[in-house]
Formats: structure tokens, C-alpha cells, sequence
């Protein structure tokens, strides 16, 4: 079989003759990105073949690469296929996860009540006249009836009382023993909340006893190898057993590395992990647990199930204590899943007597209001825009991804992550983008460039080169080639704005009938919430200029950082909130937009670059 051998990582793999080199690349372990999922029409998963280049490219390969790169070799993994040994540079893209994980939240104190309880006891030893079990023995004197054991943790129990003088400590989580260990070990209790996304996956350690987090990890979801919207994932887990199992296979892996970094962190045992509890949409659940999530992307968007689920930590293959217990929160519906009820919890919507909006912008755009007494939830298919994929130089938000974008003085100004040198647009900066150029005039309210030949007088003269002809109608450079880190014009396209508009107006029309449902009016609200990184760091100036929220004065806008992670906190540290949690979709009333003859209505009014 040839060998690919992937740098600067240093990776090598054997695969079959005709595997394209995406394939290989996740085989390997390595991480490429790809949005489309392999059809070609993302043009994200950009690789180097070195050495002998002579290929033919592929339609999608000229569409998204330059000249100047076919000649040097560079191509799209999903377009080469392995038919000889290989060696391919792929290039290094610095996820900027600390913006995530360092998010300010809604959440200022995790309340400690821990579902998982630590009993140190001192046995008896046993005698003649003393023969009693000694499970029995441990069972009789925490005095807890009907508690189950595991024959893992029964099968050394003999010896261990032994070699600690009949001194053990039981990790009891309702009715069943977690876990058996040596002396006291009441000291040591932890768990893990996890915020599954579609995009980015986080993990914080909390320490049980006193429900602080003393660590945080994070990680690119590897899922998206197989695209970057759950619609493309869904396909694949539709595709058998062993695609489905691929997924789940991902996302285990990927929740390992984060639990190993944060113990690493720590320097917290593995064992002394007894609890997992995890958050996310409807797919993520469906995925993380193996379940076949096939039916969500067809009408009527049947989910497998929506209740939480429970399992032991070792059924998962996830490495805390194999007794542990892993609990996904449950899900409202179809497109509204336990993220939402994460996102509830943190802001404390279900409990609020003003009138709140809470928007968690993604790929999917769920939306939450709280009104009149009622609590009510829908989603949007907002695309994967804001995420930026399917932008021309759209990226997730990582390190030379523009972020920031202002119009001062009779220029644009622009702001990169970590001010290293631009390679991207991420989607906080597609939406200052798009406000900037408003504000300058060279964008029409009905999303259209301003051609520059039919109205010069409309493009100042510094921008006359920057505003030209692409391929797909006008464009705008936002960074020269000689500015960028890539060597290429970065640019603005006319089909990006189409994207962003639909995007936003998706978003705007799912408020506008939550609102209507809810029987008030935009200007009733008294809070918008947005929950989120991307809604932490969206300037809601810009976002209220081009139209994705309603005309409000901008004091009732207001991020809540990653609420839906604050949410699975919350319910980790304490058995009251997790109860709360679980009761909670039968308070929210789901309501399904595709039934709904006056969104479209609303949606088509709502993609103009204006405010509405």
C-alpha cells in the first residue's frame, strides 16, 4: 500500500491505492479542514504536494485555487487521491480556543450539591462469630438500602480491605456504588461539564466538594472532517453502522483528550473522576451516545429521543472512573437541543418575570423567549456563515483571522487575532465587515456592492481599486496579497454578503415570531441575551447595523459569554438544578418555523443590510 506522509507533523499512514487525501488525512489523525465535507465546494481543505506535481486539477481545485498555487503544487485533499507514496504540507491553523474557554459567563457561583456523595467508614473485622460478607459488611454500615455495586469494583474489594485495616471510602451516586477506595478519600471529588459544539468542544473540571472549576480544555470538534454543519454529519451517520460509529468514535476521542489535559493540568486521578455531564444540539447528543440521528434532517425532524440520558463511563470508552456516570441533558426537539436548556438555565430565563430574549448564534441559531409567563424556544438554519464557512476566506475564529472592522476617518481599519498577519475572516469580523462597508457607502441597504463604473461618484478615490470586478460579481480587498499571510488578496464577495444575509435574516425572522407568538413587540423587550463566543464577540453596533437584531438601544444588548457550558456546569455541581434541567422541556414550548406561512414573509424583508 503507498505510504502519505503528512508535515510538519510528522505523520505517516499506509492507505489503500485510491483513498483521496482527506480520507487519509483522518485516518492519520490529522485534522484538515473541509465544510463541504469532501464535495469540493468549500475549497478550506487546502494541502502541498511536494515533490513531482504534475497533476491535472480538478474543476473545484481551479475554482478556489490561483495559477501560481496549482503550478506549486498546492491542491484540495478531497479532490487528490493516493495512487503513490506521498508527502504532503499541511498547513498549521492555530485554533484560538482560549477565546472560548476564558468567556465571562452569566454564572457567578456554581451552587455545591453534588449528585455523587463520598463516605469514608471504619468496618469492623470479621471473626468466628462474625462471618457477614464483606460487601455486606460495607453495605450494612452506610445503611443505604438497595445499592448496587458493579463486579468491577466487587472484584478486588476482598484485598483492599484488607490492606487498609477495614478503612475504605464509597462514592455513592443514587443507588449504586461508584466506586470503592483505600482510607479517606472524601477529599477527592470531581467532574467534568461539557459543552458539545458543532464547532468547538470544552471541558471544565469542577471540583465537587466546593464546585469550583480549576481547569479548563477545549478542542476543534474532528467531526467536522465529515463537514461542518450537522445536515452533513447526519448524512454521513446515515450512510451505516460504520459511518455512525466514525462520528461517535470523533467525538469520544476528541472529549479523552480534553478530560487528559485537564487532569493533567491538575494533577487530578482519573478514578477520583466520577461524573460527566454534557450539553449540546440535538445531533451532538445523538452522535456523542452512538444513536442513529438519520430522521432529524428530514421533516418532521424525529429525534431518536429527547429525555436525558445516563450511562456508565465505561460503555462510552471515556476515560474517568469506569463506574462514572455520563449524563447528556435532554433535548427539546428536532434543532433545539440541551445547549438551549444549558443557555436557560445560565440566565435563568425560566425563572425571570421581565420580558428576555436569548439568541446563541451558530450554524444553527436557537432562540429563546421569556414573556407573559411563557417560555418559548425555536431554531433557525442560519447556514454555516457565522461559523465562516461557505465565505471565500471565511475561517473559524483562530489566529490572523480578521475579527474587527471599523470605517474611521475615510478608511477601514481591521483587527486580527493575536495581531498576527491576516489569513481569514471569521464571522464577528464578516459582520463588522458588512457595517463598515454601510457605512461607507459601498454596500446598497439591499445588499448589493455599488458598482463602481454605473456610480463612481459613490466610491472614494482610495477605494476605487479595492472595489473591482470577481469572478462572482463585485468584491472588496480587505487585505491586499502583500499584506496577508496567504499571499493572496483577501476579499469580501458579493456571495459572502448573500450568505450573511441570509444567515442574519434567518436569525431576525426567528426572533420576530417568537415575539409575535409571545404576543409583544420588539421594543418590550427589556434584555436580549446573546449567548455564545460568537456572541460575546459580535459588536452588537455592527450587529444592529446591518439588521441582525431588532432597533434597540444597545444598554439591552447584552453577551452572557458560553451560558450553554455554564449551564452543564450548573447542573454537574448540583443535584437540584440538574432536576431542574430535566424538567425543563416540558416548560418550553418548541415552536417548528417550516410551519410557520408568515416566516417567509418576515425573512425575505429581513435580509436587507438595514435596520428593521
Amino acid at each position: 500500500m503507498p505510504k502519505v506522509k503528512f508535515t510538519p507533523q510528522n505523520k505517516d499512514i499506509d492507505v489503500e491505492a485510491g483513498t483521496n487525501l482527506l480520507q487519509a488525512a483522518n485516518q492519520a489523525g490529522m485534522y484538515i479542514e473541509g465544510d463541504c465535507a469532501g464535495r469540493g465546494t468549500c475549497g478550506k481543505c487546502r494541502i502541498k504536494i511536494t515533490g513531482d506535481v504534475n497533476f491535472s486539477p480538478t474543476a473545484a481545485e481551479e475554482k478556489h485555487l490561483s495559477s501560481n498555487e496549482l503550478e506549486s503544487g498546492w491542491a484540495l485533499a478531497c479532490q487528490r487521491t493516493v495512487d503513490r507514496d506521498m508527502i504532503i504540507e499541511v498547513p498549521i491553523q492555530k485554533d484560538a480556543h482560549l477565546r472560548k474557554t476564558t468567556l465571562a459567563g452569566g454564572v457567578e457561583e456554581l451552587v455545591a450539591d453534588p449528585v455523587v456523595e463520598k463516605v469514608a467508614v471504619k468496618l469492623s473485622r470479621p471473626a468466628v462469630n462474625d462471618q457477614t460478607a464483606d460487601l455486606e459488611r460495607l453495605l450494612g454500615h452506610l445503611e443505604r438500602p438497595g445499592l448496587a455495586v458493579e463486579l468491577r469494583d466487587l472484584s478486588g474489594f476482598p484485598s483492599l480491605l484488607r490492606e487498609n485495616s477495614y478503612s475504605v471510602t464509597a462514592a455513592l451516586a443514587g443507588n449504586k456504588i461508584v466506586s470503592i477506595e483505600p482510607g479517606d478519600t472524601t477529599d477527592q471529588n470531581y467532574g467534568v461539564a461539557f459543552d458539545i459544539g458543532t464547532t468547538t468542544i470544552m471541558g471544565s473540571l469542577i471540583d465537587l466538594k466546593t464546585a469550583s472549576v480549576i481547569a479548563v480544555a477545549a478542542s476543534t470538534n474532528p467531526q467536522n472532517a465529515f463537514g461542518a454543519d450537522v445536515i452533513s454529519r447526519i448524512t454521513h451517520a446515515s450512510g451505516g453502522k460504520e459511518n455512525l460509529k466514525q462520528l461517535q468514535d470523533k467525538v469520544i476521542e476528541a472529549v479523552n483528550m480534553i478530560i487528559k489535559d485537564l487532569l493533567k493540568q491538575t494533577r487530578v486521578a482519573r478514578d477520583r473522576v466520577y461524573e460527566l455531564v454534557a450539553v449540546g444540539n440535538t445531533t451532538m447528543s445523538h452522535l456523542f451516545m452512538g444513536v442513529d440521528p438519520t430522521y432529524l434532517a428530514p421533516a418532521p425532524f424525529v429525534p431518536a429521543y429527547s429525555r436525558a440520558l445516563e450511562v456508565e463511563a465505561a460503555e462510552l470508552g471515556l476515560k474517568i472512573n469506569p463506574s462514572g456516570r455520563i449524563t447528556f441533558l435532554p433535548n427539546i426537539a428536532g434543532y433545539v437541543g440541551s445547549d438551549t436548556i444549558g443557555v436557560i438555565l445560565a440566565t435563568g430565563m425560566d425563572l425571570r418575570k421581565d420580558n428576555c430574549a436569548a439568541i446563541d448564534i451558530g450554524t444553527n441559531g436557537e432562540l429563546v423567549v421569556a414573556a407573559n409567563g411563557r417560555l418559548m424556544a425555536c431554531s433557525t438554519a442560519a447556514g454555516p456563515a457565522f461559523e465562516g464557512a461557505q465565505i471565500k476566506h471565511g475561517m473559524r475564529a483562530a489566529a490572523g483571522a480578521i475579527e474587527a472592522c471599523d470605517y474611521l476617518e475615510g478608511e477601514i481599519k481591521l483587527g486580527m487575532i493575536d495581531d498576527a498577519r491576516a489569513i481569514g475572516i471569521c464571522g464577528s469580523g464578516l459582520i463588522d465587515a458588512a457595517a463598515a462597508l454601510l457605512d461607507a457607502g459601498l454596500i446598497e441597504p439591499s445588499g448589493r456592492f455599488v458598482n463602481p463604473e454605473d456610480n463612481p461618484e459613490k466610491v472614494p478615490d482610495n477605494f476605487k481599486e479595492r472595489l473591482r470586478q470577481g469572478k462572482g460579481g463585485f468584491e472588496f480587498v480587505l487585505v491586499p496579497a502583500k499584506e496577508s499571510d496567504t499571499g493572496e488578496d483577501i476579499v469580501l464577495t458579493q456571495g459572502d454578503l448573500r450568505e450573511l444575509q441570509l444567515a442574519k435574516g434567518a436569525i431576525y425572522a426567528g426572533l420576530m415570531i417568537l415575539l409575535k407568538e409571545a404576543g409583544i413587540k420588539a421594543d418590550d423587550l427589556d434584555q436580549v441575551l446573546l449567548a455564545g463566543a460568537f456572541g460575546n464577540y459580535v459588536r452588537k453596533e455592527s450587529a444592529l447595523t446591518i439588521g441582525l437584531l431588532p432597533p434597540l438601544p444597545p444598554d439591552k444588548i447584552v453577551a452572557v459569554g458560553n451560558a450553554a457550558g455554564d449551564g452543564s456546569k450548573m447542573a454537574l455541581a448540583s443535584k437540584v438544578i440538574r432536576e431542574r434541567a430535566i424538567a425543563l422541556p416540558d416548560k418550553v414550548e418548541h415552536l417548528e418555523l417550516s410551519t410557520r406561512s408568515d416566516f417567509q414573509d418576515i425573512f425575505i424583508d429581513a435580509m436587507a443590510f438595514q435596520k428593521i
